[in-house]
Parts: C-alpha cells; sequence; structure tokens
C-alpha cells in the first residue's frame, strides 16, 4: 500500500504490491463499504488506550453472548485507520456475530514496538471487557491483513481465540531492513526480530488460519511459508490456503462473505 520513491529492488518488487496493482480503488472500497456499514448499523466508537489513535469501531450482535470478530488493517504500518475498516461488518452482524476495527497510531511517528503495545492493549480491551459487551470470550476470532497480520500474530498470547486469520502477512521482518519500507517506518534490526512473529510461536497458541492470494507478489507467498514451517516446528495449529483470483488488496473483501474460500473459512471458524 506504499509506493516506493526511487527505482525498486528486487526486494521492494516482492513486498509492494502497489507497484502492480493500483492500490486506490480498493482502498476506496476500503471505506465505502465501512461507510455503509456505519450508516446501517448500531455502533460506536471506544478509545481503549491513551494514545488519540487507540480507537475501535464496534459493532454489536443482535443477541446475547455472541461471536466477535476483530479486524486489524494494514498499510504497512504508515496508512489507514478503523474507519476504513468495517467492510465486513454488515455481513458479519447478519450472521449474528459482533464486529470491531481496531485501530492504532501509524509510523514513523510511532514505531513499530509502539503500534504492537496498542494493538495488544486494544485487542485485550475487548477481551477484558467482552461480557459487557454481549460477546462470548470463548468466541473471539482475530483477523489481520497484510501489516495488521503481523499485528495480529503479535497478539497471541493477550487473550483466549478461537483463531487467528493472518491474511498477506509479514511475519519474518528483517527482509524489510533491505526495502524501501524498512527505510519508511525507521525499523532496526533490534525491532525487526523482537516484532518478527516466526519467532514468537509456542505450543498451545490459537489455531492459526493463513491465506494470500493467488495473483499477489512473490513476497507474501514466500512469508506464509515461513509462517507455516514455523508453526509446524512448533507444534501451533495452521490451515494454509491460497485463494484464487484474488491478489493483495482484494483479498480481505472476501472476508465474511460465504461464498469466497477465505470467508466460507472463517465464517465457519467464527460459529
Amino acid at each position: 500500500m506504499v509506493h516506493a520513491v526511487r527505482v525498486p529492488s528486487e526486494l521492494d518488487e516482492a513486498y509492494l504490491p502497489g507497484l502492480f496493482v493500483a492500490p486506490g480503488p480498493y482502498l476506496d472500497e476500503y471505506a465505502a463499504q465501512s461507510a455503509r456499514a456505519r450508516e446501517s448499523l448500531p455502533w460506536r466508537e471506544v478509545r481503549y488506550g491513551p494514545h488519540e489513535s487507540e480507537r475501535l469501531h464496534f459493532f454489536p450482535a443482535t443477541g446475547p453472548s455472541a461471536p466477535l470478530l476483530v479486524f486489524l488493517h494494514g498499510g504497512y504500518w504508515q496508512e489507514l485507520t478503523e474507519a476504513e475498516s468495517s467492510f465486513a461488518a454488515m455481513d458479519v452482524v447478519a450472521r449474528g456475530a459482533a464486529f470491531a476495527a481496531l485501530g492504532y497510531g501509524l509510523a514513523p511517528v510511532c514505531r513499530l514496538d509502539e503500534i504492537t503495545e496498542m494493538v495488544r492493549r486494544g485487542v485485550r480491551w475487548l477481551s477484558d471487557n467482552a461480557a459487557g459487551l454481549g460477546i462470548d470470550p470463548g468466541r473471539i476470532v482475530l483477523v489481520g491483513h497484510s501489516a495488521g497480520a503481523q499485528l495480529a500474530a503479535m497478539c497471541l498470547d493477550v487473550a483466549t481465540f478461537r483463531a487467528v486469520v493472518l491474511l498477506s502477512g509479514l511475519y519474518e521482518l528483517e527482509p524489510l531492513l533491505r526495502t524501501s519500507i524498512g527505510a519508511a517506518i525507521r525499523l532496526s534490526p533490534e525491532e525487526a526480530r523482537r516484532n518478527s512473529p516466526v519467532h514468537r510461536l509456542r505450543p498451545g497458541v490459537p489455531p492459526l488460519i493463513t491465506a494470500y492470494g493467488a495473483d499477489e507478489t512473490n513476497g507474501f507467498g514466500e512469508q506464509q511459508e515461513l509462517l507455516v514451517t514455523a508453526a509446524n516446528a512448533a507444534g501451533v495449529s495452521v490451515d494454509s490456503l491460497v485463494v484464487p483470483g484474488r491478489h493483495h488488496f482484494d483479498l480481505p473483501l472476501g472476508l465474511a462473505d460465504p461464498r469466497d474460500p477465505l470467508g466460507e473459512r472463517v465464517l465457519a471458524v467464527l460459529h
């Protein structure tokens, strides 16, 4: 979702999908569908922490003790907010679940360590307040897309999740040090190591569902392979999908669509 400002390196080409697919129409679709959800459904904004960006949009379910889908947006830690991240809310609520779009501070103003702690705080707030929100704390599904998948995978120990769904994610950050992305977010080698989920998988973490689009750039397929290898080595349950006909930007639009291979899988685990 970030465009290189110089001649792209081989790694930039692997990790910058916006070099090959114009992201604008898809970002507009995220925003338009999210706006429709806010117009059509009951919802409220919640401040979950002290930073001005620690906000989430919560859409309650129509009944008590409901499952909850929490969505963490992408944008290479530099773009988007909770306001563009509720595009799946109408489909989720229509199927008896609650939905939350969680926002966080953005780089380069915030360092990746800070962003990770914000997201962990937001996810913990939702889990701790589940009863008051009408949520069954045993039926929370956490979903992240792109940079949001890295952040979701850094929350595996924050709460009890039914599953964690990771879409087109970044799980070993060391390669980003050699791209324009690493420079843009001021990523250090130490931060890259601390915030790489492949080094944090342990037995007992929630089941993982990981997916990327068949039409993605190479970096995201390689990242998924790294995650699956690390999960298998750690004894973590992982279900790996490659979604045909999808690329980096349209993959999450199928998140709660029962006709989509990804949506079918997510809705099955949500209920």
